[in-house]
């Protein structure tokens, strides 16, 4: 019989409009969730208002975004989709190319449409100050709130509503781990700072069967997670929670990091590169480990998830431990045929599964969601601690580039 470890998840925030489902909010749900999840926005702002120059400006690194332009998007990306969409009411079905209506952001395409703003250039824009980007996202939620009210109790009518607010919970936590690595504290903000502890961590052997993998309960879903498809997985077995940092700093101090065997040729070549013996915001002081937390230092808990860990990092401890990492599928039929033993929430996890379409694919009208990144990159599977938990799903493929060592991400294994 496989060892399991039972626990309830802390849920966080802790209000009543955090913890609906995005995908399915009825409009009146959907509108209390969206004014939480503003209000949750503004206080990680304000931090970071505190913390920054008056211009809130920040040096250029290719994982962040300038913290006004950023806001500037989430408005752009809001009323783009919703108030300035003609097409508004046919959901999935609406045309991207259809005419906008005008933006009340003084030149809004040019200056926070990210699939026309190279990355780069986003330091160097003639940008709104704080305040007025404050004020502009304020008016285009109050417009969309307006229209939300009257939306049909429908799908379709209602998915434009729910995109923009999936994108504000994805930028929300963009902006709780841009603040790790600006050291930027957040202890006012009221959220969790740390993954939950883990308890003794066993294993869960998954029977051989034919798995309906992708997402098929209505509602809103993302294109990358259509059409619902069954594949064939032999049995398997898979650890009950993430590698804990009880299980991963044995691979440091036994020289992991060291030892080129034990990575890929792409993984040793960042290791070189870019890794200095250990994972990111760790130290250690007289073998003592400490790991900084929004910019102070704690002493780090073995039965805390390993975190801020690279998919180099991740395959290389696999390797190292006599393990590998799960595909997706077998992550998700974890996830969803056991759910009582299976823990899951508190970071990331890296899959072995390069983000691919499935079979069937067709972009929505969002189509730069994941059309571009099919590239080989990795998928992520789960949640993190600082992920809104209506954003939470099973089935949901998370995907960035095997090098980030800067979101909420760790791993679980598998026998190999």
């Amino acid at each position: 019989m496989p060892t399991t470890h039972h626990r309830t998840d802390p849920v966080s925030p802790a209000s009543a409009a955090s913890q609906t489902n995005l995908r399915t909010a009825t409009a009146s749900t959907l509108a209390k969730a969206l004014v939480s999840l503003r209000g949750r926005l503004m206080q990680v702002w304000a931090a970071y208002r505190q913390a920054l120059p008056a211009d809130m400006g920040i040096r250029y690194q290719p994982e962040l975004n300038p913290p006004r332009w950023e806001m500037g998007h989430i408005a752009w990306f809001e009323e783009y989709w919703i108030a300035r969409n003609t097409q508004r009411r046919l959901g999935f079905r609406a045309d991207p190319r259809a005419a906008r209506a005008a933006s009340i952001i003084p030149r809004a395409d040019a200056l926070f449409n990210s699939s026309l703003v190279p990355h780069a250039q986003r330091w160097h824009l003639d940008l709104p100050d704080a305040s007025r980007t404050e004020r502009l996202a304020e008016h285009v939620r109050e417009r969309s709130l307006a229209l939300l009210a009257q939306a049909e109790p429908h799908d379709d009518s209602l998915y434009f509503f729910r995109l923009a607010s999936v994108h504000e919970a994805m930028h929300l936590e963009a902006w709780i781990y841009m603040a790790q690595n600006l050291a930027v504290d957040l202890r006012g903000a009221g959220l969790p700072l740390t993954p939950a502890l883990v308890g003794l961590s066993g294993t869960l052997d998954v029977a051989a069967q034919k798995f309906p993998m992708g997402y098929a309960e209505g509602g809103f879903a993302f294109d990358n997670e259509l059409t619902a498809h069954d594949v064939d997985l032999p049995a398997y077995q898979i650890d009950t929670e993430p590698v804990t940092w009880g299980r991963y700093l044995p691979f440091i101090e036994a020289g992991g990091y060291e030892e080129q065997r034990y990575w890929t040729a792409e993984g040793w070549a960042w290791r070189q590169a870019h890794s200095n013996g250990k994972p990111r915001h760790l130290v250690c002081e007289d073998g003592h480990w400490k790991r900084a937390v929004f910019g102070q230092w704690a002493d780090l808990n073995h039965q805390e998830p390993a975190i801020h860990l690279s998919a180099h990092e991740a395959q290389a401890w696999c390797r190292w431990a006599g393990r590998r990492l799960p595909s997706e599928a077998e992550w998700e039929c974890a996830a969803v045929t056991c759910a009582e033993a299976f823990s899951w929430g508190q970071v990331w996890e890296w899959t072995s599964s390069a983000f691919a379409p499935y079979a069937g694919f067709k972009p929505h009208p969002y189509e730069d969601y994941s059309q571009p990144w099919f590239d080989g990159r990795p998928v992520l599977r789960g949640r993190s601690f600082a992920t809104w938990p209506g954003l939470s799903h099973p089935r949901y493929r998370n995907y960035f580039t095997a090098d980030r060592t800067d979101i909420f991400a760790g791993f679980r294994s598998c026998a190999a």
